[in-house]
This record gives C-alpha cells, structure tokens and sequence, in this order.
C-alpha cells in the first residue's frame, strides 16, 4: 500500500463551487481552473508577473458557469506597463501560447472540502 501524500504535497486553492469537475488528463480543457488556480502557465507567469498562486488573468465566466483565460478574452486584468502594447498580438495568439483545446495536461487530484484524501475528488 502506498503511503499517503506529504504535508508538503497537498495545498489549498479555492475553486468557484459551480467549477465543472477537472477532466482526464488528456481530454479536452472544461474550464474547471485548476491548472490555472494552482500556478501560471508561462505566458500567464509573464502576463500576471508571478510564478506561484493563481494566475491573474484567470477569470470566472458566469454565464458558461467556467474558468477562462482573460487573454483569450480581452478581458483581462491589467498587463503590467511594459506588456502593455504587446496587448493586441498576446490576444490574437493567446490560444496557441496556452495551448487552449490540446487537451488537460494537470495531473493534479481534487479533494472536495472535509474529504479524506481517498474521498471523493473533483
């Protein structure tokens, strides 16, 4: 029997309660936010100038009740100064940049709050 996960292995992130369960590595991205809720991709880690934590042009779309990437958007937080006139180019190849539609690449596991870890995951 494996032993269960460090302390160090697991974290806590907040997810929006209407978020669709994560997919299968593999299939294709639902929008559920964890990757994205967890730490940036390269281009969110230059777009939000942080490595660790949520990136910050991850934005909630109410309307489709997911996740969505606020450079394919338009829509998204401010760009630090200097990025700012790369703005119209980081929009019109965001989807190729984030690989938005290759398919779920986080191997992250969810736990659902108060679950034990081999409880119901998301």
């Amino acid at each position: 029997m494996d032993a269960p996960p460090a302390a160090t292995d697991r974290r806590v992130i907040q997810i929006h309660a209407d978020a669709p369960r994560k997919p299968a590595p593999g299939q294709a991205c639902n929008g559920c936010g964890l990757c994205c809720l967890t730490e940036p991709c390269p281009v969110g880690m230059l777009a939000s100038q942080r490595r660790d934590g949520a990136c910050r042009m991850l934005e909630w779309d109410e309307g489709a009740a997911r996740y969505v990437c606020g450079l394919l958007t338009g829509q998204h937080a401010p760009l630090p100064v200097w990025l700012r006139p790369a703005a119209p180019l980081l929009r019109r190849s965001a989807r190729r940049l984030i690989a938005a539609g290759i398919g779920c690449d986080c191997t992250l596991e969810v736990e659902s709050a108060g679950a034990e870890p081999s409880g119901d995951r998301h």
